[in-house]
């Protein structure tokens, strides 16, 4: 029997143990009052197949003691035996992750560890702890199979303890404006067969609750979507919980996402705002660094994120009377079809145009995907290189214009793509221009969504979405009325307080898919940042380069079976003997099209009426079908904020709740000297902050240090002077008119500490008998 804290907007907050007979597993969930519990009953006796069995029923606590307690005595061996129980507990847990199958029979993927990272409105978003990984079928049915282990190996290597986030009430794979769009909906489409315990509390929410319209003689409510059908692109559990989501309860199901989360305290002489960070990591064509390039032929891109910054009055912990403002841009690859060469090794290695698009079909697709979800106008921001001495990501720039003008030209010119071209490494070199100021500039003038993007879009990515976020959150403490003008300076605890949420955002994304953290910051390209920096940037560097050559084949592998793109079977090769998994990501260019889309009408039916309004977000009857309904009120307890937040149930102590450990700007960034302004808007120098801008030691401590460094350390760089140590922000080492960079002297050191490193490993490799020429290493 498996007894969890399961998912649930309205009974299934928890599951709380895990029994277990040699027939069957209990699933036990309960909400956070555990005033309501579910069961599910799952078959062991099935060697492959997964057989559950949902009753639907709501139990109360002393129903569901009872009903164990006649399992537990129905499961003895003999009738009236005492000491030794008919059932064991096997675990308590969380939440259901899904259900997966190798070769053998089904396991279940349990949360079992979990710590708070936001709250939005009163609904609490988590991050995955830790997991546990249960073999359901008995062992005395068990058919083994000699791969099955090797293939739990590969599927363990997604690492879920890190930065996968779930909401029991809150839908995290869509935006806030989204989940808080007024729908209005007949009751007939309201809310699936309800049991006896669930139609009273229904009937009262009608009545205080909602208000009744007429429509064509059918009434109709207005409720909150916060349940809907969830955005699947950014859902990386779906296809482990699809087998299973059309029979059990909604509230067992419970959908993850993988990117990053963030909430810090800003307050204003007093007054709580909580600024909050969500990136969505598209489970679309995902993947490491050089092995995901470019877009697939449905126009899905690689390293696509979806970010969100949400400000909101924390004063007011309420989604229907509180002040709410939110602000989304996208970063992701080039779409078009390219790739780099990895079969040797070599840091830049050569970009180049797979297919010929000259109709920009799958550029199409994605803005196309992208006009659906956000409306328009669409604007781009490409920071790749437009001026080289070789070609390189040159040959991106010349493509991905050409496909703009042409899709453009088939939109009405309200609708148009805005592109913006801008040479972000370039003008970084120069003295004459400030790279931040110019961002800047361009976010002011930003009045859609943003889709930005450089080569790898991490380092430069980072840097030009955390300019346009500071815009945004200048105009979003404007609209809250928490400042007198939307202009927010560097150099302030707000500002800086933002800087670091962005840091940890830019580093989590990074090292998802390029394997390390950020190389170049928003202090490095302000050239504020401390020499010392550059010898961290070079071991990120290197710690890039290594992964990417050594690691990024099995962590693909592991991507692709954790999200079903790779599915075990006895009847095809496995999945480490393809030579490649363009065939498993690319599936539509293994059937002939049904229906080819016109190259002219490119948008999908019914988009174009509704612009600039996104498709998504009209209540059209087509979205009527993805909308599940539930009913928001006050006597919903998934969003009790009392119980959630001081948790009567457990021993809690109140300098451990997360509102406490939450960073806040009054602690972490406002000096301690009396007297000072408390606004956070107010620029400050370095060593007047209570925490420097090189980590968590005070000013003074950090002068000390640099000085006692600097005494036996070799002379700095210039601090005009950025290394070019990243594929995503390197130089050649000359300009493009010949002359010599200044930049010469640190690439010269970083390539010969890169040849000794590369001889290193080559000489490890070589004594312990690998195939260096495997990873494509030479001597």
């Amino acid at each position: 029997v498996i007894h969890e804290k399961a998912p649930c907007a309205d009974s299934v907050h928890k599951i709380l143990c895990n029994h277990t007979s040699k027939s069957r597993y209990f699933l036990v969930g309960t909400n956070q009052a555990q005033t309501k519990h579910r069961v599910l009953k799952i078959d062991r006796t099935e060697p492959k197949d997964l057989v559950i069995i949902d009753d639907k029923h709501v139990y109360s606590q002393q129903e569901v003691r009872e009903l164990l307690g006649r399992l537990d005595l129905g499961n003895r061996t003999k009738i009236g035996q005492k000491g030794s129980s008919g059932l064991s507990r096997a675990v308590s847990a969380f939440g259901i992750v899904g259900f997966v199958r190798f070769l053998e029979g089904y396991y279940i993927v349990l949360i079992t560890k979990r710590r708070k990272m936001a709250d939005i409105g009163g609904h609490s978003i988590y991050k995955i702890e830790d997991t546990s990984m249960i073999y359901i079928p008995n062992d005395s049915v068990r058919v083994t199979h000699p791969d099955e282990a090797r293939y739990v190996r590969i599927f363990q290597n997604v690492d879920l303890s890190s930065n996968f986030y779930f909401s029991y009430s809150y839908d995290l794979s869509h935006s806030l404006q989204y989940n808080l769009t007024l729908l209005q909906r007949p009751y007939e489409l309201w809310s699936s067969p309800a049991s006896s315990a669930e139609e009273e509390v229904q009937t009262q929410s009608k009545q205080d609750c909602f208000d009744i319209f007429e429509d064509e003689g059918l009434p109709t409510q207005v409720v909150y979507g916060l349940l809907n059908e969830p955005y699947y692109k950014y859902v990386w559990n779906g296809k482990l919980l699809e087998r299973v989501k059309d029979i059990v309860h909604h509230d067992w199901l419970m959908y993850i996402i993988h990117g990053f989360c963030g909430q810090s305290k800003l307050l204003i002489y007093g007054r709580p705002v909580h600024i909050t960070l969500i990136a969505r990591r598209s489970s679309k064509f995902a993947g490491t660094r050089f092995l995901k390039r470019g877009a697939n032929c449905e126009g899905d891109v690689a390293n696509e994120v979806e970010t969100e910054q949400i400000v909101h009055d924390a004063s007011v912990m309420s989604f229907t009377a509180g002040s709410y403002s939110s602000y989304v841009q996208v970063r992701g690859s080039v779409p078009l079809y390219w790739s780099q060469d990895i079969s040797t090794m070599m840091p830049k290695p050569p970009i180049r145009l797979d297919q010929a698009d000259p109709y920009a079909h799958v550029a199409g697709l994605h803005f196309d995907q992208m006009l659906q979800r956000f409306g328009s106008p669409i604007i781009i921001l490409n920071l790749v290189k437009k001026r080289e001495k070789r070609k390189h990501e040159k040959i991106l720039s010349e493509e991905l214009y050409p496909a703009v003008i042409n899709l453009n030209q088939f939109l009405p010119p309200a609708n148009w793509i805005d592109y913006i071209a801008w040479d972000m490494a370039r003008y970084t070199k120069s003295k004459l221009c400030n790279v931040l100021d110019r961002l800047s500039m361009i976010a002011e003038n930003v009045t859609g969504v943003l889709r930005t993007n450089c080569v790898d879009c991490l380092d430069r990515t980072n840097t030009a979405q955390f300019m346009v976020g500071k815009c945004a959150l200048a105009y979003q403490l404007y609209a809250l009325g928490m400042i007198d003008k939307p202009k927010l300076q560097f150099d302030t605890d707000c500002v800086r307080l933002f800087e670091e949420l962005y840091e940890d955002h830019g580093d989590t994304l990074s090292l998802q898919y390029g394997g390390s953290q950020l190389v170049h910051r928003v202090k490095t390209y302000r050239k504020i940042a401390p020499w010392t920096q550059h010898s961290k940037d070079i071991m990120q560097t290197l710690s890039r380069y290594y992964s990417n050559a050594f690691s990024d084949a099995d962590r693909q592998d592991a991507i692709n079976l954790f999200l079903q793109v790779y599915q075990p079977s006895e009847s095809k090769p496995h999945l480490w003997e393809l030579p490649t998994d363009f065939y498993l990501h690319q599936k539509n260019t293994m059937a002939l099209p049904q229906d080819r889309r016109s190259y002219t009408l490119w948008w999908s039916e019914g988009i174009l009426s509704y612009l600039p309004v996104a498709y998504d977000e009209v209540p059209c009857e087509e979205n009527m079908k993805k909308v599940k309904v539930k009913r928001v009120n006050r006597f919903d307890e998934s969003i009790d904020i009392y119980t959630e937040f001081f948790k009567p149930y457990e021993l809690t102590s109140f300098d451990d709740t997360f509102c406490i450990a939450m960073t806040n700007s009054a602690r972490e960034f406002m000096p301690k000297t009396v007297g000072v302004d408390p606004s956070p808007f107010t620029v400050r120098k370095p060593e007047e902050t209570g925490k420097s801008v090189l980590g968590n030691k005070t000013s003074k401590e950090e002068t000390l240090l640099q000085r006692k460094t600097a005494a036996s350390a070799p002379p700095p760089p210039s601090e005009e002077a950025i290394s070019s140590t990243s594929e995503d922000d390197s130089e050649d080492d000359r300009d493009d008119d010949g002359s010599v960079s200044q930049r010469s002297t640190p690439i010269k050191l970083l390539t010969e500490l890169k040849s000794i490193i590369i001889l290193l490993i080559y000489n490890y490799i070589h004594l312990y008998g690998i195939n260096a020429e495997k990873y494509g290493i030479h001597a």
